[in-house]
């Protein structure tokens, strides 16, 4: 197994007409969030079969993947990372979330992240200390930003909501939008386990909150909630 051979056989799934739809869904143009980035133009299931088929590639082999100029590259070696986690003793999963880490500025675009980060540096981090998480969020790299909050997902499914609402409060003013999502996904989510909770944040927050941030957070909410909220 190794990365050229990954790749190899993402690329027998190319789509051009796919590829192409990629880099406007991804936003690659000049001065975007994604601008460079590159597509092979295969779907998700296909980028997880060929994970499926490389799960016991090597650190030095998945790190060449994830510097690939290809989305799909970086998306398979995240999938097989997360695989390899699941499955690992306590030794082995603090090897693969430093490694995670370390190579946090390759994990560069939204879904990238999302498939990622609760499912390993979240889940590492449920015992453990969280401030690396602030650290990240004070990063200059919006990846790693967002890092930080959507790996608050593994603790909110553990009930634990206080790094969201910390994090989220934390990253109010972000300029982003990209962020202003992350944070009211992690809010909506936090919402669903204790509705108190969420209303608590929001009566405090809510007229200062970016409406998009704000716009995700009630979307579990009744419609007289909702309408509440959005009056400012």
């Amino acid at each position: 197994m190794s990365a050229s051979n990954v790749k190899q056989q993402l690329l027998t799934f190319g789509n051009p007409e796919k590829a192409e739809h990629s880099k406007y869904f991804f936003k690659t143009g000049k001065g975007q969030y994604g601008e460079g980035d590159k597509f092979i133009g295969c779907t998700v299931p296909e980028s997880r079969s060929v994970a499926k088929a490389n799960k016991y590639l090597s650190f030095e082999e998945l790190k060449k993947l994830l510097n690939d100029e290809y989305h799909e590259c970086r998306f398979c070696a995240l999938i097989i990372l997360t695989e390899q986690f699941n499955k690992a003793n306590k030794e082995k999963r603090k090897e693969i979330a430093d490694f995670y880490l370390a190579n946090a500025h390759r994990v560069n675009n939204w879904d990238l992240v999302d498939v990622s980060a609760y499912n390993i540096l979240g889940e590492w981090l449920l015992d453990k200390d969280r401030s690396i998480l602030y650290r990240l969020s004070e990063s200059e790299n919006l990846w790693e930003q967002r890092i930080s909050v959507v790996s608050t997902l593994a603790f909110i499914r553990k009930n634990d909501l206080a790094d969201t609402l910390k994090l989220s409060e934390k990253l109010l003013s972000h300029k982003h939008d990209l962020m202003h999502k992350a944070c009211g996904w992690m809010l909506r989510e936090a919402g669903k386990r204790d509705e108190k909770t969420l209303t608590g944040f929001l009566d405090k927050y809510y007229k200062i909150m970016p409406r998009t941030m704000l716009r995700y957070s009630i979307e579990k909410l009744s419609p007289e909630q909702k309408k509440h909220y959005m009056q400012k």
